[in-house]
Protein backbone atom coordinates (compact mmCIF):
# COMPACT_ATOMS: atom_id res chain seq x y z
CA UNK A 1 0.00 0.00 0.00
CA UNK A 2 1.04 3.29 -1.03
CA UNK A 3 1.25 6.43 1.48
CA UNK A 4 -1.84 7.98 -0.34
CA UNK A 5 -3.49 4.92 -0.27
CA UNK A 6 -3.21 5.00 3.53
CA UNK A 7 -4.06 8.52 3.97
CA UNK A 8 -7.21 8.12 2.41
CA UNK A 9 -8.25 4.82 4.19
CA UNK A 10 -7.35 6.64 7.60
CA UNK A 11 -9.31 9.60 6.58
CA UNK A 12 -12.69 7.59 5.79
CA UNK A 13 -11.90 5.31 8.84
CA UNK A 14 -12.09 8.56 10.60
CA UNK A 15 -15.11 10.15 10.14
CA UNK A 16 -13.64 11.92 6.22
CA UNK A 17 -15.97 10.67 3.51
CA UNK A 18 -15.35 14.04 1.13
CA UNK A 19 -12.73 15.21 -0.87
CA UNK A 20 -13.02 18.89 -2.65
CA UNK A 21 -10.03 19.02 -4.66
CA UNK A 22 -8.29 20.58 -7.86
CA UNK A 23 -4.93 18.72 -7.95
CA UNK A 24 -1.66 18.96 -9.68
CA UNK A 25 1.17 16.50 -10.54
CA UNK A 26 3.01 16.05 -7.08
CA UNK A 27 -1.32 15.24 -6.24
CA UNK A 28 -1.79 11.88 -8.69
CA UNK A 29 -0.91 9.43 -6.45
CA UNK A 30 -3.80 10.54 -4.31
CA UNK A 31 -6.12 10.84 -7.27
CA UNK A 32 -4.98 7.38 -8.54
CA UNK A 33 -6.02 6.05 -4.80
CA UNK A 34 -9.56 7.26 -4.85
CA UNK A 35 -10.20 4.24 -7.25
CA UNK A 36 -9.04 2.12 -4.51
CA UNK A 37 -10.90 3.71 -1.51
CA UNK A 38 -14.15 4.41 -2.99
CA UNK A 39 -15.57 5.55 0.10
CA UNK A 40 -14.17 8.69 -0.38
CA UNK A 41 -16.15 10.90 -2.57
CA UNK A 42 -14.14 13.44 -4.60
CA UNK A 43 -15.63 16.67 -5.52
CA UNK A 44 -13.67 18.50 -8.50
CA UNK A 45 -13.80 22.65 -8.51
CA UNK A 46 -12.16 24.62 -10.78
CA UNK A 47 -10.44 27.08 -8.72
CA UNK A 48 -9.11 26.72 -4.96
CA UNK A 49 -11.03 28.90 -3.62
CA UNK A 50 -14.23 27.22 -4.14
CA UNK A 51 -12.46 24.32 -3.20
CA UNK A 52 -11.46 25.51 0.54
CA UNK A 53 -14.92 27.08 0.71
CA UNK A 54 -16.86 24.15 -0.51
CA UNK A 55 -15.02 22.35 2.91
CA UNK A 56 -16.26 25.27 4.86
CA UNK A 57 -19.75 24.93 3.67
CA UNK A 58 -19.61 20.80 4.18
CA UNK A 59 -18.42 21.10 7.53
CA UNK A 60 -20.52 23.67 8.97
CA UNK A 61 -23.43 21.43 8.22
CA UNK A 62 -22.41 17.98 8.46
CA UNK A 63 -20.38 18.86 12.20
CA UNK A 64 -17.23 16.91 10.61
CA UNK A 65 -14.71 17.85 8.48
CA UNK A 66 -14.19 17.46 4.59
CA UNK A 67 -10.60 17.04 3.12
CA UNK A 68 -9.27 19.57 0.69
CA UNK A 69 -7.19 18.15 -2.50
CA UNK A 70 -4.60 21.67 -2.96
CA UNK A 71 -1.22 21.70 -5.43
CA UNK A 72 1.73 22.68 -3.43
CA UNK A 73 1.84 26.58 -2.58
CA UNK A 74 0.35 28.33 -4.94
CA UNK A 75 -3.01 25.77 -4.69
CA UNK A 76 -2.66 26.80 -1.06
CA UNK A 77 -2.71 30.54 -1.69
CA UNK A 78 -5.59 30.49 -4.23
CA UNK A 79 -7.54 28.83 -1.32
CA UNK A 80 -6.85 31.06 1.61
CA UNK A 81 -9.41 33.48 1.22
CA UNK A 82 -11.78 31.13 2.03
CA UNK A 83 -9.67 29.77 4.47
CA UNK A 84 -9.46 32.80 6.43
CA UNK A 85 -13.35 32.80 6.52
CA UNK A 86 -13.59 28.58 7.76
CA UNK A 87 -10.99 30.22 10.38
CA UNK A 88 -13.22 32.69 11.67
CA UNK A 89 -16.39 30.65 11.89
CA UNK A 90 -14.35 27.71 13.59
CA UNK A 91 -14.58 25.25 10.64
CA UNK A 92 -12.97 21.86 10.55
CA UNK A 93 -11.12 21.46 7.60
CA UNK A 94 -8.31 18.92 6.56
CA UNK A 95 -6.33 20.00 3.67
CA UNK A 96 -4.00 17.65 1.68
CA UNK A 97 -1.41 19.84 0.45
CA UNK A 98 0.74 18.27 -2.23
CA UNK A 99 4.45 19.23 -2.33
CA UNK A 100 7.57 18.43 -4.30
CA UNK A 101 9.32 15.21 -3.49
CA UNK A 102 11.76 15.96 -0.76
CA UNK A 103 14.94 15.39 -2.97
CA UNK A 104 13.47 17.68 -5.52
CA UNK A 105 12.62 20.58 -2.79
CA UNK A 106 16.30 21.88 -3.24
CA UNK A 107 16.20 22.44 -7.10
CA UNK A 108 14.03 25.48 -6.73
CA UNK A 109 11.85 24.22 -9.04
CA UNK A 110 9.22 27.07 -10.46
CA UNK A 111 6.45 26.00 -8.09
CA UNK A 112 8.71 25.77 -4.81
CA UNK A 113 7.14 28.12 -2.13
CA UNK A 114 7.44 28.43 1.31
CA UNK A 115 4.11 26.25 2.44
CA UNK A 116 5.16 26.77 6.13
CA UNK A 117 4.42 30.02 6.13
CA UNK A 118 0.67 30.00 4.45
CA UNK A 119 -0.04 27.04 6.60
CA UNK A 120 1.00 29.71 9.82
CA UNK A 121 -1.64 31.71 8.60
CA UNK A 122 -4.57 29.34 9.17
CA UNK A 123 -3.48 29.50 12.63
CA UNK A 124 -4.22 26.24 12.70
CA UNK A 125 -2.80 22.56 12.92
CA UNK A 126 0.87 22.05 10.64
CA UNK A 127 2.68 18.91 9.84
CA UNK A 128 4.36 17.67 6.66
CA UNK A 129 4.66 13.95 6.30
CA UNK A 130 8.42 12.75 6.01
CA UNK A 131 7.85 8.99 5.45
CA UNK A 132 5.33 6.57 3.94
CA UNK A 133 5.02 4.75 6.84
CA UNK A 134 3.94 7.35 9.09
CA UNK A 135 1.01 9.28 6.72
CA UNK A 136 -1.96 7.20 7.98
CA UNK A 137 -1.01 8.14 11.72
CA UNK A 138 -0.44 12.19 10.57
CA UNK A 139 -4.01 11.52 8.73
CA UNK A 140 -5.26 10.70 11.99
CA UNK A 141 -4.03 13.33 14.00
CA UNK A 142 -5.20 15.72 11.49
CA UNK A 143 -8.66 15.21 12.04
CA UNK A 144 -8.27 14.80 15.78
CA UNK A 145 -6.75 18.42 15.91
CA UNK A 146 -9.33 19.54 13.21
CA UNK A 147 -12.25 18.21 15.33
CA UNK A 148 -10.62 20.17 18.30
CA UNK A 149 -13.45 22.24 19.91
CA UNK A 150 -14.86 24.33 18.20
CA UNK A 151 -13.10 23.26 15.05
CA UNK A 152 -9.83 24.61 13.25
CA UNK A 153 -8.34 23.81 10.24
CA UNK A 154 -5.33 21.24 9.71
CA UNK A 155 -2.96 21.21 7.22
CA UNK A 156 -0.90 18.27 6.29
CA UNK A 157 1.85 18.68 3.81
CA UNK A 158 2.26 15.30 1.71
CA UNK A 159 5.62 15.32 -0.72
CA UNK A 160 5.08 13.61 -3.39
CA UNK A 161 7.95 11.05 -3.05
CA UNK A 162 6.17 10.09 0.46
CA UNK A 163 2.85 9.97 -0.93
CA UNK A 164 3.84 6.94 -3.91
CA UNK A 165 6.49 5.17 -1.40
CA UNK A 166 5.16 1.89 -0.48
CA UNK A 167 4.76 1.15 3.14
CA UNK A 168 1.99 2.85 3.70
CA UNK A 169 -0.03 1.76 6.98
CA UNK A 170 -3.78 2.79 8.07
CA UNK A 171 -3.61 4.61 11.35
CA UNK A 172 -6.88 4.03 13.32
CA UNK A 173 -8.89 6.95 14.38
CA UNK A 174 -7.91 9.59 17.36
CA UNK A 175 -10.28 11.12 19.67
CA UNK A 176 -10.53 14.85 19.40
CA UNK A 177 -10.46 16.68 22.53
CA UNK A 178 -13.53 16.99 24.41
CA UNK A 179 -15.07 20.59 25.12
CA UNK A 180 -14.06 21.90 28.23
CA UNK A 181 -16.62 21.89 31.03
CA UNK A 182 -17.38 25.83 32.60
CA UNK A 183 -16.88 25.35 36.24
CA UNK A 184 -20.14 26.05 38.21
CA UNK A 185 -18.52 29.35 39.65
CA UNK A 186 -18.44 31.03 37.16
CA UNK A 187 -22.56 30.12 36.12
CA UNK A 188 -23.22 31.31 39.51
CA UNK A 189 -21.19 34.61 38.80
CA UNK A 190 -23.34 35.31 35.86
CA UNK A 191 -25.88 34.22 37.11
CA UNK A 192 -25.96 37.32 40.05
CA UNK A 193 -25.38 39.51 37.23
CA UNK A 194 -28.31 38.18 34.97
CA UNK A 195 -30.82 38.26 37.76
CA UNK A 196 -29.21 41.75 39.32
CA UNK A 197 -31.57 44.42 37.10
CA UNK A 198 -28.68 46.11 35.57
CA UNK A 199 -28.97 46.31 32.32
CA UNK A 200 -26.64 43.14 30.32
CA UNK A 201 -26.58 42.06 27.02
CA UNK A 202 -25.87 38.16 25.76
CA UNK A 203 -23.85 37.29 22.95
CA UNK A 204 -24.15 34.30 21.24
CA UNK A 205 -21.34 32.81 19.26
CA UNK A 206 -19.56 29.89 17.97
CA UNK A 207 -21.33 26.73 19.45
CA UNK A 208 -24.48 28.69 21.12
CA UNK A 209 -26.25 29.18 18.09
CA UNK A 210 -27.85 26.20 17.55
CA UNK A 211 -31.02 24.80 19.19
CA UNK A 212 -29.77 24.13 22.81
CA UNK A 213 -28.16 27.10 23.12
CA UNK A 214 -31.27 29.35 21.68
CA UNK A 215 -33.31 27.74 23.83
CA UNK A 216 -31.46 28.36 26.72
CA UNK A 217 -30.86 31.29 26.31
CA UNK A 218 -34.27 32.51 25.18
CA UNK A 219 -35.36 30.87 28.84
CA UNK A 220 -32.61 32.85 30.51
CA UNK A 221 -33.90 36.32 28.84
CA UNK A 222 -37.72 35.36 29.47
CA UNK A 223 -37.10 35.46 33.14
CA UNK A 224 -34.44 38.03 33.95
CA UNK A 225 -35.07 40.38 31.43
CA UNK A 226 -31.41 40.39 29.69
CA UNK A 227 -30.98 40.80 26.03
CA UNK A 228 -29.23 38.12 23.64
CA UNK A 229 -27.68 39.00 20.32
CA UNK A 230 -26.18 36.76 18.00
CA UNK A 231 -22.64 37.71 16.68
CA UNK A 232 -23.04 39.50 13.27
CA UNK A 233 -21.50 37.01 11.23
CA UNK A 234 -22.65 33.44 12.71
CA UNK A 235 -20.99 30.23 11.06
CA UNK A 236 -24.15 28.35 11.49
CA UNK A 237 -27.65 29.88 13.33
CA UNK A 238 -30.51 28.22 13.31
CA UNK A 239 -33.51 29.93 12.88
CA UNK A 240 -37.80 30.15 11.41
CA UNK A 241 -40.88 29.30 12.63
CA UNK A 242 -40.69 27.32 16.38
CA UNK A 243 -37.41 28.82 17.53
CA UNK A 244 -36.38 31.30 19.80
CA UNK A 245 -35.68 34.70 17.54
CA UNK A 246 -32.61 36.67 18.26
CA UNK A 247 -31.31 39.83 16.48
CA UNK A 248 -27.62 39.97 14.99
CA UNK A 249 -25.39 42.42 16.18
CA UNK A 250 -24.63 44.84 13.35
CA UNK A 251 -22.69 45.55 10.64
CA UNK A 252 -21.84 48.85 10.84
CA UNK A 253 -20.26 50.45 14.09
CA UNK A 254 -23.28 53.20 14.86
CA UNK A 255 -25.79 49.80 14.89
CA UNK A 256 -23.84 48.17 17.14
CA UNK A 257 -23.42 51.32 19.61
CA UNK A 258 -27.47 51.49 19.42
CA UNK A 259 -27.97 48.20 20.18
CA UNK A 260 -25.30 48.73 23.18
CA UNK A 261 -26.48 51.63 24.60
CA UNK A 262 -26.44 51.82 28.20
CA UNK A 263 -25.50 48.31 28.74
CA UNK A 264 -23.22 47.66 32.18
CA UNK A 265 -22.86 44.19 31.35
CA UNK A 266 -21.94 42.15 28.32
CA UNK A 267 -21.64 38.58 28.62
CA UNK A 268 -19.40 37.03 25.94
CA UNK A 269 -20.73 32.69 24.77
CA UNK A 270 -17.98 31.68 22.40
CA UNK A 271 -17.98 34.84 21.29
CA UNK A 272 -15.31 38.30 21.20
CA UNK A 273 -16.90 41.64 22.19
CA UNK A 274 -17.33 43.64 19.12
CA UNK A 275 -15.18 45.69 17.59
CA UNK A 276 -15.69 47.63 14.36
CA UNK A 277 -15.62 46.25 11.20
CA UNK A 278 -12.81 48.84 9.71
CA UNK A 279 -11.00 51.57 11.36
CA UNK A 280 -13.06 55.10 10.69
CA UNK A 281 -11.40 58.98 11.54
CA UNK A 282 -12.35 59.67 14.46
CA UNK A 283 -14.28 57.09 15.63
CA UNK A 284 -13.46 54.42 18.14
CA UNK A 285 -12.97 50.46 17.66
CA UNK A 286 -13.91 48.80 20.40
CA UNK A 287 -17.99 49.26 20.56
CA UNK A 288 -18.85 48.34 24.12
CA UNK A 289 -19.94 51.51 25.92
CA UNK A 290 -17.87 52.99 28.37
CA UNK A 291 -18.60 51.71 31.95
CA UNK A 292 -19.76 48.09 30.28
CA UNK A 293 -17.95 45.40 32.28
CA UNK A 294 -17.05 42.14 29.83
CA UNK A 295 -17.72 38.99 31.35
CA UNK A 296 -17.37 35.53 29.92
CA UNK A 297 -19.76 32.56 30.47
CA UNK A 298 -17.87 30.33 27.45
CA UNK A 299 -14.92 30.91 25.64
CA UNK A 300 -14.30 29.36 22.00
CA UNK A 301 -12.88 25.74 23.39
CA UNK A 302 -15.60 25.30 26.18
CA UNK A 303 -19.19 23.06 26.36
CA UNK A 304 -20.89 26.68 25.10
CA UNK A 305 -24.69 25.06 24.83
CA UNK A 306 -24.05 23.09 28.17
CA UNK A 307 -22.72 26.31 29.88
CA UNK A 308 -26.12 28.04 28.86
CA UNK A 309 -28.31 25.47 29.62
CA UNK A 310 -26.77 25.34 33.13
CA UNK A 311 -27.24 29.09 33.63
CA UNK A 312 -30.58 28.38 32.32
CA UNK A 313 -31.56 26.35 35.05
CA UNK A 314 -29.75 28.50 37.72
CA UNK A 315 -32.30 31.80 36.64
CA UNK A 316 -34.88 29.96 35.12
CA UNK A 317 -36.12 26.74 36.46
CA UNK A 318 -39.59 26.87 35.65
CA UNK A 319 -39.48 29.54 32.25
CA UNK A 320 -40.20 28.29 28.80
CA UNK A 321 -38.42 29.66 26.34
CA UNK A 322 -40.09 32.17 23.62
CA UNK A 323 -40.66 30.88 20.07
CA UNK A 324 -41.12 32.55 16.81
CA UNK A 325 -44.53 31.80 15.21
CA UNK A 326 -45.14 31.41 11.64
CA UNK A 327 -45.22 34.14 9.70
CA UNK A 328 -44.88 34.60 6.05
CA UNK A 329 -44.50 37.79 4.15
CA UNK A 330 -47.11 39.00 1.70
CA UNK A 331 -45.95 38.69 -1.52
CA UNK A 332 -44.67 41.98 -3.48
CA UNK A 333 -45.21 43.50 -6.92
CA UNK A 334 -43.91 45.47 -9.02
CA UNK A 335 -40.38 45.97 -10.12
CA UNK A 336 -37.89 44.60 -8.05
CA UNK A 337 -35.90 47.01 -5.33
CA UNK A 338 -33.26 46.53 -2.70
CA UNK A 339 -36.37 46.31 -0.40
CA UNK A 340 -38.96 44.21 -1.85
CA UNK A 341 -37.02 41.14 -3.33
CA UNK A 342 -36.44 39.79 0.19
CA UNK A 343 -39.99 39.18 0.85
CA UNK A 344 -40.33 36.93 -2.08
CA UNK A 345 -37.81 35.03 -0.52
CA UNK A 346 -39.54 34.65 2.94
CA UNK A 347 -42.84 34.10 1.33
CA UNK A 348 -41.79 31.23 -0.69
CA UNK A 349 -38.60 29.48 1.52
CA UNK A 350 -38.84 25.92 2.02
CA UNK A 351 -39.16 23.61 4.96
CA UNK A 352 -36.02 22.91 6.14
CA UNK A 353 -33.84 25.20 3.84
CA UNK A 354 -30.15 26.50 4.13
CA UNK A 355 -29.29 29.64 3.22
CA UNK A 356 -26.07 30.76 2.21
CA UNK A 357 -25.99 34.27 2.38
CA UNK A 358 -23.53 36.70 0.97
CA UNK A 359 -26.07 39.04 -0.58
CA UNK A 360 -24.32 42.04 1.14
CA UNK A 361 -26.22 45.12 0.89
CA UNK A 362 -28.83 43.72 -0.91
CA UNK A 363 -30.06 41.64 1.64
CA UNK A 364 -30.60 44.01 4.80
CA UNK A 365 -34.26 42.73 4.91
CA UNK A 366 -33.41 39.05 4.47
CA UNK A 367 -33.16 38.61 8.35
CA UNK A 368 -36.76 40.32 8.85
CA UNK A 369 -38.84 38.41 5.83
CA UNK A 370 -37.87 35.02 6.71
CA UNK A 371 -37.79 35.34 10.84
CA UNK A 372 -41.32 33.34 10.91
CA UNK A 373 -40.52 30.85 7.65
CA UNK A 374 -40.16 27.48 8.08
CA UNK A 375 -36.96 26.37 10.04
CA UNK A 376 -33.82 26.65 8.37
CA UNK A 377 -30.10 27.24 8.90
CA UNK A 378 -28.49 30.42 8.03
CA UNK A 379 -24.39 30.15 6.84
CA UNK A 380 -22.92 33.77 6.47
CA UNK A 381 -20.05 35.42 5.49
CA UNK A 382 -18.06 35.06 8.87
CA UNK A 383 -14.59 36.08 7.64
CA UNK A 384 -15.74 39.39 5.00
CA UNK A 385 -13.33 37.85 2.53
CA UNK A 386 -16.05 37.75 -0.57
CA UNK A 387 -16.59 35.11 -2.71
CA UNK A 388 -17.33 32.99 0.00
CA UNK A 389 -21.46 32.13 -0.91
CA UNK A 390 -21.74 30.02 -3.97
CA UNK A 391 -18.58 27.52 -2.66
CA UNK A 392 -20.28 27.27 1.02
CA UNK A 393 -23.23 26.51 -0.63
CA UNK A 394 -21.83 23.68 -3.08
CA UNK A 395 -20.37 22.31 0.49
CA UNK A 396 -23.54 22.36 2.11
CA UNK A 397 -25.50 20.76 -0.63
CA UNK A 398 -22.47 17.95 -0.74
CA UNK A 399 -23.24 17.54 3.12
CA UNK A 400 -26.94 17.67 3.14
CA UNK A 401 -28.56 16.05 -0.27
CA UNK A 402 -31.71 15.94 0.52
CA UNK A 403 -31.88 19.40 2.39
CA UNK A 404 -33.10 22.70 -0.34
CA UNK A 405 -29.92 25.20 -0.66
CA UNK A 406 -30.79 28.34 -1.40
CA UNK A 407 -27.79 30.69 -2.22
CA UNK A 408 -28.48 34.60 -1.94
CA UNK A 409 -25.14 36.35 -4.03
CA UNK A 410 -24.33 39.62 -4.38
CA UNK A 411 -22.85 40.12 -7.97
CA UNK A 412 -19.25 41.54 -7.34
CA UNK A 413 -18.45 39.17 -5.16
CA UNK A 414 -20.11 36.23 -7.04
CA UNK A 415 -17.37 37.20 -9.96
CA UNK A 416 -14.64 35.67 -7.74
CA UNK A 417 -15.58 32.50 -7.55
CA UNK A 418 -18.64 31.65 -10.23
CA UNK A 419 -17.14 28.56 -11.22
CA UNK A 420 -18.17 26.57 -8.15
CA UNK A 421 -21.86 26.67 -10.76
CA UNK A 422 -19.71 24.18 -12.55
CA UNK A 423 -19.10 21.75 -9.93
CA UNK A 424 -22.75 22.26 -8.96
CA UNK A 425 -23.81 21.25 -12.35
CA UNK A 426 -21.11 18.53 -12.31
CA UNK A 427 -22.86 17.16 -9.57
CA UNK A 428 -26.00 18.01 -9.92
CA UNK A 429 -26.30 19.59 -6.62
CA UNK A 430 -29.67 21.10 -5.27
CA UNK A 431 -28.78 24.63 -5.23
CA UNK A 432 -30.86 27.77 -6.42
CA UNK A 433 -28.86 31.05 -6.29
CA UNK A 434 -30.11 34.38 -6.52
CA UNK A 435 -27.85 36.57 -8.22
CA UNK A 436 -29.30 40.39 -6.70
CA UNK A 437 -27.39 42.03 -9.29
CA UNK A 438 -27.24 45.67 -8.95
CA UNK A 439 -24.03 46.47 -11.22
CA UNK A 440 -21.79 47.60 -9.01
CA UNK A 441 -19.52 47.23 -5.40
CA UNK A 442 -22.64 49.56 -3.53
CA UNK A 443 -21.08 47.96 0.18
CA UNK A 444 -17.64 50.05 -1.20
CA UNK A 445 -19.87 53.46 -2.21
CA UNK A 446 -21.00 53.25 1.16
CA UNK A 447 -17.87 52.80 2.59
CA UNK A 448 -16.35 55.29 0.67
CA UNK A 449 -18.14 57.76 2.33
CA UNK A 450 -18.22 56.13 5.49
CA UNK A 451 -14.17 56.86 5.69
CA UNK A 452 -14.47 60.44 4.77
CA UNK A 453 -12.41 60.07 1.72
CA UNK A 454 -12.45 63.51 -0.24
CA UNK A 455 -12.22 64.48 -3.35
CA UNK A 456 -14.05 61.18 -4.79
CA UNK A 457 -14.98 61.95 -8.37
CA UNK A 458 -16.11 60.07 -11.59
CA UNK A 459 -12.56 57.93 -11.13
CA UNK A 460 -13.65 56.82 -7.68
CA UNK A 461 -17.23 55.91 -9.21
CA UNK A 462 -15.90 54.71 -11.89
CA UNK A 463 -13.61 51.94 -10.13
CA UNK A 464 -16.65 50.75 -8.30
CA UNK A 465 -19.24 50.50 -10.91
CA UNK A 466 -19.93 47.16 -12.68
CA UNK A 467 -22.36 48.61 -15.42
CA UNK A 468 -19.31 48.94 -17.84
CA UNK A 469 -20.01 46.10 -19.35
CA UNK A 470 -22.93 45.01 -17.38
CA UNK A 471 -22.16 41.34 -16.69
CA UNK A 472 -24.83 38.46 -18.02
CA UNK A 473 -24.88 35.66 -15.48
CA UNK A 474 -27.76 33.94 -17.33
CA UNK A 475 -25.23 33.17 -19.76
CA UNK A 476 -22.50 32.36 -17.51
CA UNK A 477 -24.50 30.06 -15.92
CA UNK A 478 -25.71 28.37 -18.75
CA UNK A 479 -22.34 28.19 -20.43
CA UNK A 480 -21.47 26.18 -16.84
CA UNK A 481 -24.34 23.80 -17.08
CA UNK A 482 -27.03 25.47 -14.64
CA UNK A 483 -30.47 26.58 -16.02
CA UNK A 484 -31.26 30.35 -15.48
CA UNK A 485 -33.69 32.98 -15.82
CA UNK A 486 -33.61 36.85 -15.50
CA UNK A 487 -35.88 38.67 -13.01
CA UNK A 488 -36.99 42.18 -13.03
CA UNK A 489 -40.22 41.98 -10.83
CA UNK A 490 -41.29 40.80 -7.56
CA UNK A 491 -43.75 38.63 -9.92
CA UNK A 492 -41.03 36.93 -11.94
CA UNK A 493 -38.84 36.13 -8.88
CA UNK A 494 -41.77 34.63 -7.36
CA UNK A 495 -42.41 32.34 -9.81
CA UNK A 496 -38.77 31.70 -11.02
CA UNK A 497 -37.79 31.16 -8.25
CA UNK A 498 -40.61 28.85 -7.26
CA UNK A 499 -40.06 26.86 -10.02
CA UNK A 500 -36.02 26.49 -9.40
CA UNK A 501 -37.17 25.25 -5.88
CA UNK A 502 -39.55 22.51 -7.37
CA UNK A 503 -37.17 21.15 -9.77
CA UNK A 504 -33.79 18.92 -8.59
CA UNK A 505 -31.11 20.13 -9.35
CA UNK A 506 -29.09 23.60 -9.77
CA UNK A 507 -30.81 26.81 -10.54
CA UNK A 508 -29.95 30.96 -11.02
CA UNK A 509 -32.18 33.57 -11.00
CA UNK A 510 -30.52 36.98 -12.19
CA UNK A 511 -32.34 39.80 -10.34
CA UNK A 512 -31.84 43.05 -11.12
CA UNK A 513 -32.42 45.24 -8.74
CA UNK A 514 -31.05 48.77 -8.13
CA UNK A 515 -28.56 50.04 -6.00
CA UNK A 516 -28.91 51.03 -2.65
CA UNK A 517 -26.17 53.62 -2.86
Amino acid sequence: MNGAQSLIRTLVGSGVEVCFANPGTSEMHFVAALDAVPEMRGVLALFEGVVTGAADGYARMADRPAATLLHLGPGMANGMANLHNARRAHTPIVNVIGDHAVYHKGFDAPLESDIDALNGWTHGWNRTSTDTASVGQDAADAVAAAMTAPGRIANLVLPADVSWGDGGEVAEPVAPPVPVPVEAERVRAIADIARSGESTVVLLGAGATREQGLLAASRIAAATGVKVFVETFPARLERGAGLPAFDRLGYLAEQVQWQLTDVKHLVLVGAKAPVSFFAYPGKPSELTPDGCEIHVLADLGEDTAKALADLAEAVAPDTAPVLQDPVRPEMPTGELTPQNWAPVIGALLPENAIISDEANTSGLMIPMTTVGAPRHDLLTLTGGAIGQGLPVAVGAAVACPDRPVVCLQSDGSAMYTISALWTMARENLNVTTVILNNRAYAILRMELMRVGAEGAGPAANSLLDLAKPDMDFVKVAEGMGVPATRATTAEELAEQFAKALAEPGPHLIDAIVPSLI
